[in-house]
């Protein structure tokens, strides 16, 4: 069972066990799907015909944008494992903002791979720390923008000091 809910609020349960059953909101569901390709699909439900667009799908926060006879509708997905971090109070768990990248360890900058202004993603390399002969990059936790860089290249940090901050 998922949950799906748009930005206004609505909220559907939907429970499918196979592409031929699906119950929404306890209730058969019964429709006729094809697929168009490319994210294109045609629907025909109680007698009424659908065009829908798979625009933008985000599989790592369960959001999907379609558009379904040529109007935008957002869809947000949880799964049983969401709602009950839900239930738990732990919702928010997965989704912490990122203000700064402190170093992990004393070192020397060595490389400096971002500059402000620039948008980042998880997993971006911000800098190259030196460290005991070696380099580690350090890469950006979340996805966000850099609204800072507290150090210089050649400069030598210490452990928990500043690097980057992000706005």
């Amino acid at each position: 069972m998922i949950q799906i809910s748009t930005s206004p609020g609505q909220v559907w349960e939907v429970d499918y066990r196979a592409a031929d059953s699906i119950d929404l909101n306890g209730q058969p569901f019964a429709w006729d799907i094809a697929d168009l390709g490319e994210g294109r699909f045609h629907m025909l439900h109680e007698g009424r015909s659908y065009n829908a667009e798979v625009v933008e799908a985000d599989y790592a926060t369960k959001i999907i944008v379609l558009k379904i006879n040529g109007q935008r509708v957002e869809l947000s997905a949880k799964d049983r494992f969401d709602l009950l971090l839900e239930r738990l109070g732990m919702s928010n768990a997965a989704t912490v903002k990122v203000n700064e990248l402190k170093a992990p360890m004393p070192g020397l900058i060595v490389d400096i791979r971002v500059e402000p202004g620039q948008a980042v993603f998880k997993g971006d390399p911000l800098l190259v720390l030196e460290a005991m002969k070696m380099e580690n990059i350090l890469k950006a936790s979340a996805d966000g923008i850099v609204s800072s860089i507290k150090v210089a290249l050649r400069d030598n940090v210490q452990k928990g000091q500043v690097l980057v901050q992000f706005a």
